[in-house]
């Protein structure tokens, strides 16, 4: 079942999925279902989390849903540890929250062909860490959702553990 957080749409059958169906099974994606992210959850439930909040908003506003899920699905397309690399990066060598975007680009980039709106909000969704503004309503849609959901990814389940009306 694939379902996005603080949603009960199982999303196979929705709209949305047409958009991200090409990505959804493919081994680079299906890869960060291993890695942890955001304490509670996959990189993947991230990702998906990200690309669905994002599409729907979009759509609401008749704005590029499509790039707004492909994007999002795509945007933490990276497979090191960001603890582990900020750790163990040298001096001169960019934080994380910098690094990390410029690789999922090119991660998503050897997966399918990406066009320029998706590829501003691949590489911009850390605005305002990184300095460079995204160009399109659609990025900032994707910046302050990806917040969001790093937000609820980290809350609902403490919330579930204390509050009955969760579980």
């Amino acid at each position: 079942m694939l379902k996005a957080i603080c949603s009960a749409k199982e999303l196979t059958g929705s709209g949305y999925y047409l958009y991200i169906k090409d990505l959804i099974g493919a081994p680079e994606v299906e890869k960060l279902k291993e890695i942890p992210h955001h304490i509670s959850t996959t990189r993947f439930q991230h990702c998906l989390n990200v690309s669905y909040h994002g599409y729907i908003i979009c759509r609401k506003l008749h704005l590029d849903a499509r790039a707004a899920a492909r994007a999002g699905l795509l945007h933490d397309l990276f497979y090191y540890d960001r603890k582990e690399y900020n750790t163990k990066r040298e001096k001169g060598q960019p934080r994380h929250s910098n690094q990390h975007s410029n690789i999922a680009l090119h991660n998503a980039e050897n997966l399918t062909d990406i066009n320029e709106k998706e590829h501003d909000i691949i590489v911009k969704h850390m605005w305002p860490m990184t300095l460079k503004m995204p160009k399109y309503k659609e990025a900032y849609i994707i910046t302050f959702v990806d917040k969001y959901c790093a937000v609820l990814e980290f809350c609902v389940p403490k919330m579930k553990r204390i509050l009955p009306k969760y579980r």
